[in-house]
């Protein structure tokens, strides 16, 4: 890593005291796992959810012994599958009565040139990534219209919404439909109280990305940040915690751009 090195880890200060928030695709290193422990450190309760079961039972297990069983719970969830989206939701009700928060984390990624991308290839990650977003987003805006006490959804997107890249154009397009339908969503759901806006980030370094990008890309991404470096996962759940907290109170259909890029 070159340039400026990440800041201080930011102390909590309370800022979603007393909340109840769904996370998905919360379990491990990355924007989601990051996210659910500054919730957490912002006094909120979760529910996180995950496609892999074995990894979210670890991060419910080490977040409960940290702060509490009573302000973490985790349910295994596919974001393709409705029901699997509604229990989630079903889950944060039975615990806590209300549902104020909603984190649509959720993703999925690959790469491939267009012309070589396969039909399976294109339809896996526009069903994880737009698709996914859509069912928890439809199903968070019934269950919060229907409480009349309003509500927060914070959708991740991507710079590649707004941007070229090569082998890309799967991921791109969905990240981009992302950002419309936060728009579109958060003027339906204006009516009720609810906002809905998303965050975009850049390169927010994590284990499973080192897995699937190869250190050439990498260190091309890297060299793109003004900064010289890629975000801390946390960096974007510091955006987030803002998004879903009162100090975003007049935000809504936006997409912030968590973002050093240059080019």
């Amino acid at each position: 890593m070159t340039g400026s090195g990440a800041p201080a880890y930011v102390a909590g200060h309370a800022l979603l005291d007393g909340r109840t928030a769904v996370i998905t695709a919360a379990a491990g290193a990355g924007i989601g796992g990051a996210t659910a422990r500054r919730f957490l450190e912002e006094g909120a309760r979760i529910v996180i959810g995950d496609a892999h079961a074995r990894r979210l039972a670890e991060s419910t297990a080490e977040l409960a012994a940290e702060f509490g069983a009573d302000r973490v719970a985790g349910l295994p969830c596919d974001v393709t599958d409705e029901d699997q989206v509604a229990a989630l939701y079903a889950l944060a009700e039975e615990r806590h009565g209300r549902l104020d928060i909603v984190v649509n984390n959720a993703g999925l990624g690959g790469t491939a040139e267009l012309t070589e991308m396969t039909d399976e290839q294109w339809a896996r990650v526009i069903d994880v990534t737009l698709g996914g977003t859509f069912r928890c987003t439809r199903a968070a805006l019934r269950r919060m219209k229907a409480a009349g006490q309003g509500g927060v959804i914070v959708n991740n997107a991507s710079v590649v919404g707004w941007r070229a890249q090569r082998g890309q154009a799967h991921y791109a397009a969905a990240k981009a439909g992302v950002m419309a339908l936060t728009r579109c969503a958060a003027v339906e759901a204006a009516g009720y109280g609810v906002r809905v806006n998303a965050v975009s980030p850049s390169l927010a370094m994590h284990p499973h990305l080192v897995k699937v990008t190869t250190p050439e890309l990498l260190a091309e991404l890297t060299e793109k940040e003004a900064f010289g470096r890629y975000a801390e996962p946390w960096e974007v759940a510091n955006v987030i915690v803002f998004l879903a907290g009162d100090y975003a109170s007049y935000m809504t259909g936006e997409t912030v751009s968590v973002s050093s890029q240059h080019a």
